[in-house]
Parts: structure tokens; sequence; C-alpha cells
């Protein structure tokens, strides 16, 4: 909604930016890829949810890995129901999102970072959707100098992830040599015992 002079004035929402491999293909690495226009899971999931639960049969659960979100939210509502969220940071890749469905099916993505150019957002999304792709998300994102700028707090981290032992702690990832981090990375928005 857009306000003008005290009138309220219906604004259409943005076009969510979505890429999926075809129905029917064996997909390669990654079943797509998500273009989110921020760092905000709670504002970003609702539409990627109700989209895919359109698409693709109803959502069950969604998993993130947390060192490019502010916050990772427990559950949203979405056309009725309700989406359980959490992070994993050991098995999660950086730049993917995992989404279960009640049938058993799984979908993993290209998350392409917020601030990533449009030319290369769309190549980047439509070789995330190409069934012979088989590079990694990290791999994609490597080779796509735009995808390299600063996460949520400005930090510029490699593109491709050393191996987990050498990042730190599987509950906030990040570089173990930090001897003194004063930002402790994203934080689940409640009880995150069951989450790890």
């Amino acid at each position: 909604m857009t306000v003008i002079d005290g009138a309220m004035l219906a604004t259409p929402e943005p076009a969510l930016r979505l890429c999926l491999a075809p129905d029917g293909s064996r997909a390669g690495r990654l079943d797509g890829a998500w273009w989110p226009r921020s760092h905000d899971l709670s504002f970003e999931l609702p539409a990627l949810a109700a989209e895919l639960d359109a698409q693709w049969g109803r959502v069950a659960g969604i998993t993130v890995n947390p060192a490019q979100w502010l916050t990772v939210p427990r559950r949203i509502p979405v056309a009725g129901h309700t989406v359980h969220t959490g992070w994993l940071t050991a098995v999660q890749g950086r730049h993917t999102i995992s989404v279960r469905s009640h049938l058993p099916r799984r979908l993993t993505l290209l998350v392409v970072p917020p601030r990533t150019g449009a030319v290369a957002a769309a190549r980047l999304m439509a070789e995330a959707a190409d069934p012979a792709n088989t590079r990694t998300a990290s791999e994609l994102l490597a080779d796509e100098p735009s995808a390299k700028v600063p996460d949520r707090r400005g930090i510029v981290w490699p593109v491709r992830d050393p191996s987990v032992s050498a990042w730190g702690s599987a509950r906030w990832g990040g570089p173990s040599s930090s001897p003194r981090r004063s930002d402790p990375g994203p934080r689940p928005t409640s009880g995150d015992a069951d989450q790890r």
C-alpha cells in the first residue's frame, strides 16, 4: 500500500525472483535459484513459500545457513498453514536454502545475494536452474565478481567455504580465526535448541 495525501492506494507486490529447474528433468546439484530483495527472512520467506506451495507442493519446512540472514524465524505463516524454519551450518551451504514439502520432496536453491546486479543475478539463476549444472552454489558465486559484496554486517566473506572444521562453531559459523568477535552472528528469534 502507498499513502498519498492520506489516501491509501493499492500497489502491486514486486514479483518474486525465483527460477526452478524444469519439471521432469533430472536436476543437477541445485534445483534452481531465489533472489531475495533483503536479508530479512521474516519478510522474504512468506512469498517464497506461498509461490512454492502453488508450483511445487505444500511447503512443510525450510532451512537456511544463518550467515547471510539478520534473524531466522522459527515459523512463518503461509496461506492458511505454518511453515517451520530452521538453520544449520555444518551441512547447509552458506549460499543455499533447502525446502521440504509434505510429500517426500526437497529443493535446494541457490540464494543470489540481494545486492547482486540484475544481469549477474539472471545469469546465476539460469545456471542454477539448468539440469546440466554440476557446480555448487558457492562455486557459481565464486565465478561472479558482483556476488562478492558485504554481508549484512558489512563483512566480505570468501565465497568458497573452506572445510567445515576450519570455520567457527557449528552454531554460528564464521571464521574460527576471529579471536574477539563483537557480533556473534544471526540469532534465531526464539528457542534454538531444536534447530541445530
